[in-house]
């Protein structure tokens, strides 16, 4: 099953990731390979994670205070976001019905 990103899903991890690169380097490819890791869950186990909402799922990340959000779609699933734990909890919620990008 493929996957895709929303636009502001990819941007998010990639900030991220250039993030954790800066604090020290080797870091930003740990947490690539993470979030990898639970994108690959998701695909292979979409309805295994627990729901967030109607459809939509969270996978979080080993090691790192991340969480893919996601919607099993008929084509694959969308990654909605890859979210900080932390931080404000709904900011991706009205994501679902906007764009998105290839990713795999």
């Amino acid at each position: 099953m493929p996957f895709s990103f929303h636009p502001d899903a990819e941007k998010e991890f990639l900030d991220a990731v250039s993030y954790y690169e800066d604090c020290e380097p080797g870091l930003g490819i740990d947490l690539a390979q993470e979030v990898h890791a639970s994108i690959k869950n998701a695909v292979d186990y979409p309805s295994m994670w627990p729901l967030l909402s109607d459809e939509i799922h969270r996978c979080l990340v080993h090691r790192f205070p991340y969480g893919v959000i996601y919607s099993p779609e008929p084509h694959g699933i969308l990654i909605l976001a890859v979210m900080h734990l932390h931080r404000k909890p709904d900011y991706w919620k009205h994501r679902k019905d906007t764009g998105r990008t290839n990713g795999g």
